[in-house]
């Protein structure tokens, strides 16, 4: 049972290294940046994309064009919405949730009461379930609020429910590690409204990528889709072989345990299954997963090799066993 922390793929990494033999040659340099957009354009429907340095850096861009207030979810979203909303001093308002799903009532009645400018949410809430964003998206437009979906975990989804510009004012998202697109760095914002970019004309020019993360991202996009895939149907064999979770009947690529016991709970399942080069078990209550008490099992943070069903086995034995121990 061999379990590897996510890195970013065999093309990607050539790619990255012959451009980095490639680094002082300006028009290399400038045909990777623009091979790279016009992949993501591709990927996500949009018109108009641009890659940064980091997924951070996106939020700070599309932020850049949001007068206020911002209208987040109360849990499930991303830290860096509330701390770069608060670095450029906008205000926030909270959005309640189920446990991170939002309910498009509920949305209806905040934008009314909050008269919010812009939503900000993530394609599955904590990773752990995915958001009806397309839905969210009628509501937002037909009222006038910019949704802006953090996209870092459904890039490539198959069902082209997530991450897709038909059901997003704004994409933006991280390729560091370990994302869907693991790059180790980088991020990107995608859009139809040219304005969104012309307006942060200078922050792009200051946070803007290396070109070696470009030529990477133009072969980890091809690999995208078959990644988020094998990743989703793991969490969907491990949501019906472990004996509770939540989110169970939820698209999502990680798996939530509640547990009363979350921190001697996640020790003994780091000991238990090990994962070469870094981790995979985060525990709560935190705003960016859930505020309960709970474990999470990140299968995002794998390598899809490690995916294999006698590993996802074994996942769930030595799960079930630590859970009868803590119940």
């Amino acid at each position: 049972m061999d379990f590897f922390f996510k890195k970013p793929t065999k093309n990607a990494r050539e790619a990255m290294c012959q451009a980095s033999l490639d680094l002082g040659n300006r028009e290399i340099e400038t045909n990777h940046k623009r091979n790279a957009e016009e992949s993501l354009k591709d990927l996500t429907c949009h018109e108009h994309a641009r890659v940064v340095n980091s997924g951070n850096s996106a939020i700070m861009i599309a932020m850049n064009n949001i007068k206020g207030p911002v209208l987040l979810p109360d849990q499930g979203g991303w830290t860096g919405f509330k701390k770069i909303a608060d670095f450029l001093g906008l205000k926030i308002s909270y959005l309640p949730t189920n446990h991170g799903i939002i309910n498009l009532e509920v949305l209806d009645d905040n934008i009314k009461l909050k008269t919010p400018h812009s939503l900000f949410i993530t394609s599955f809430a904590g990773y752990m379930a995915e958001q009806p964003v397309k839905e969210i998206f009628e509501l937002c437009d037909e009222r006038g609020v910019i949704l802006v979906e953090d996209a870092s975990g459904s890039i490539g989804d198959p069902q082209r429910s997530l991450a897709c510009g038909d059901h997003a004012h704004i994409i933006v998202a991280s390729t560091g590690s370990p994302k869907i697109i693991n790059l180790g760095s980088g991020g990107f914002i995608s859009t139809n409204d040219p304005n969104m970019l012309d307006n942060s004309n200078f922050l792009l020019k200051t946070l803007r990528p290396s070109p070696v993360i470009c030529a990477g991202l133009v072969e980890a996009i091809k690999e995208a889709p078959d990644t988020l895939s094998k990743t989703l149907q793991a969490c969907n064999f491990l949501k019906k072989e472990i004996k509770t979770v939540l989110f169970e009947e939820y698209r999502g690529i990680n798996v939530t345990i509640p547990s009363k016991n979350p921190k001697p709970m996640a020790r003994e399942l780091r000991k238990k299954i090990p994962v070469n080069g870094g981790g995979m078990i985060s525990t709560c209550p935190r705003y960016d997963r859930i505020k309960q008490p709970a474990v999470c099992l990140e299968i995002k943070n794998l390598e899809i090799k490690s995916l294999k069903n006698e590993n996802l086995r074994k996942i769930a034995e030595i799960t079930n066993k630590i859970i009868s121990d803590f119940m």
